[in-house]
């Protein structure tokens, strides 16, 4: 997520009391991201200050940002008034992404079509990743393109990769490692090529890349609807759940 906060060169990484704000430069809320950093216990005044002190931080810059809550990080008490809280800070849920763990991809069940890597390195790669980006996920072309198109956005651990096939820019996928892990991001497909294996096929060669340089076969994501098969398939389970929150 701080990938956020650094990649347009206009944005903000804070780190607060308990919490982390990450301030994209853009008036786009899901690109503005607060985080817990330690657990709540015991009641919501905890949650309620850390959420006021982001709201502080994001204040001065947008009225535009989101929460990315993970539920092991609050007590059952807290839990239970999680959504009222949320809500009198002006927020409403938009998502509940469950978070997934695999050990190990298991292979593959079918057979999947031939797709050549390319590691978003340079200006076409970059422009492809942000045009998919934009395509797939439903992100205003300018948004998506003030965070993926910089080069000064690809320098840190958030690595990109390119799914190209007879061609065609087709599908994209980012990997950060970290903790042991490799952390899938940013899975995409173009609409025209969905249903066909490419993004499983970029996926499996997206890691396979990681892994030989990085001797790490355990997986962690936030699973879209979308997703959600896919990811079982390949062998991630449920581990913990996130709510997205979003400001009214």
């Amino acid at each position: 997520m701080r990938f956020f906060g650094e990649a347009s060169g206009s944005g903000e990484v804070r780190t607060l009391d308990g919490s982390v704000a990450m301030f994209s430069g853009l008036d786009y809320g899901v690109f503005n991201i607060g985080l817990l950093t330690s657990s709540v216990r015991g009641n919501t005044s905890e949650l309620e200050s850390r959420l006021a002190e982001l709201g502080h931080f994001f204040s001065a810059r947008t009225l535009r940002w989101s929460f990315w809550l993970c539920e092991d990080l609050l007590d059952m008490p807290a839990r239970r008034r999680e959504r009222q809280t949320f809500t009198s800070f002006g927020m409403r849920a938009i998502s509940h992404p469950p978070g997934m763990l695999a050990p190990a991809l298991l292979p593959a069940s079918r057979v999947l079509p031939a797709i050549e890597l390319r590691r978003v390195a340079d200006a076409q790669t970059r422009s492809a990743f942000a045009d998919i980006t934009s395509v797939a996920f439903e992100i205003p072309f300018t948004v998506a393109r003030a965070v993926y198109s910089r080069a000064e956005a690809w320098n840190g651990s958030y690595e990109g990769f390119v799914g190209m096939a007879g061609g065609k820019a087709v599908a994209i996928v980012a990997i950060v490692v970290e903790a042991g892990a490799m952390g899938v991001y940013s899975l995409a497909t173009m609409p025209e090529y969905r249903r066909m294996g490419y993004g499983e096929a970029l996926l499996r060669c997206a890691i396979a890349e990681v892994g030989a340089r990085t001797g790490l076969t355990r997986l962690v994501l936030q699973s879209t609807d979308a997703g959600y098969r896919l990811y079982r398939r390949m062998g991630f389970h449920e581990v913990t759940k996130f709510t997205v929150y979003l400001t009214k």
